[in-house]
């Protein structure tokens, strides 16, 4: 017999739907193409970069990203992907069998990803107005508490009041998920600085437009990083993403910044069109927008034989059934509103 974790019967493979659409607005990344920095750094890569290990904790990327955020490098780590961070935020910070709390609905990643890691996953319904529930989160006890603002698969966003209220009550560590950062009006990674118990993750995946190159980093106090890079281990990076990564930050920024402004006038066009079908969108300040819809699997499935895929929830806590539709190039939006239209007859 095969030795494994007791832990890890019943845990299958977290293996997200893909299918193949000509128009894909299910998975949140960059619809608008390559950053012409990065492309640039695709072309120049040699072959000497291919055959030597990067450096071990990604130096130079730090640096660019110190640059960005205004985070000294000491306070900056990075992984394969923000969810390699809060991966390994979960095997620095707790001991097989502890609890973390989670909004609910949030990152689907969150329930593996304590599983694997022998955590109770405690999860607490968002309020009506989908801000966090502050006084369910700390009854739990638990001494990581995740929040994710915008708020995947909502799009909404935790109120400054609420996010300080628990940080200062948290008998443990805040991990502030801000993957959509870009998108939104205002972002909290100032706690980072001001509080010593807050992690704040982010991505390159999203308006970078590095998906295929998986590259996140966390930004907190020195000591946290510090505990975080030790779970990290080295050589999370290929050569390849991190000098992509490093282009984009020196030399791309203002482009990305002008595609986060086009996917926000996008994303206002197409709640306005939503709403003259008769749909209720909620707020979003990410790149998508989550339309509650009875019978939306079915929808979506019908949708996809029109080659346009969105994501489909079932049953989403607070608010049912409902599409996920991301925002790209208004000729996307197009189709898949009138996608919409002909599977909603």
């Amino acid at each position: 017999m095969i030795p494994r974790r007791s832990s890890y019967e019943g845990i299958s493979l977290y293996s997200p739907p893909t299918v193949q659409c000509s128009v894909d607005l299910s998975d949140n990344t960059n619809l608008f193409g390559m950053p012409p920095a990065a492309e640039r750094a695709l072309r120049e890569f040699t072959a000497s970069t291919v055959t030597r290990y990067p450096v071990s904790y990604a130096p130079e990327l730090k640096k660019a990203l110190a640059t960005y955020t205004g985070f000294e490098p000491s306070w900056l780590t990075t992984g394969c992907g923000s969810d390699d961070l809060i991966d390994c935020a979960m095997r620095a910070f707790l001991e097989p069998g502890e609890r973390i709390a989670v909004p609910e609905p949030s990152f689907s990643m969150m329930s593996y990803f304590a599983k694997v890691n022998g955590l109770q996953f405690t999860p607490v319904t968002l309020r009506p107005d989908f801000d966090i529930d502050v006084d369910g989160l700390l009854a739990t006890g638990a001494r990581l508490i995740y929040v994710c603002s915008p708020n995947n698969p909502t799009g909404t966003v935790v109120s400054r009041a609420s996010l300080e209220r628990l940080v200062d009550a948290a008998p443990g560590i805040v991990l502030l998920d801000e993957a959509y950062t870009e998108f939104a009006t205002a972002s909290h990674v100032d706690l980072a600085r001001s509080r010593p118990n807050v992690l704040v993750t982010r991505t390159l995946s999203k308006a970078f437009g590095l998906a295929g190159m998986r590259v996140g980093y966390a930004m907190g106090r020195p000591e946290l990083v510090a505990e975080v890079e030790k779970a990290r281990g080295p050589y999370k990076h290929n050569g390849l993403a991190e000098r992509m990564a490093i282009a984009v930050l020196t030399e791309g920024v203002p482009w990305v910044k002008a595609r986060a402004e086009e996917a926000k006038e996008i994303r206002k066009r197409l709640v306005a069109e939503l709403k003259a079908l008769g749909l209720e969108p909620l707020p979003s300040e990410a790149n998508f927008v989550l339309v509650p819809l009875p019978g939306a699997p079915q929808v979506a499935a019908r949708m996809r034989e029109m080659d346009v895929n969105v994501r489909a929830f079932h049953k989403l806590p607070g608010v049912g059934d409902a599409l996920r539709i991301g925002c790209g190039p208004w000729p996307m939006m197009e189709k898949a509103l009138q996608a919409l239209r002909e599977a909603r007859r």
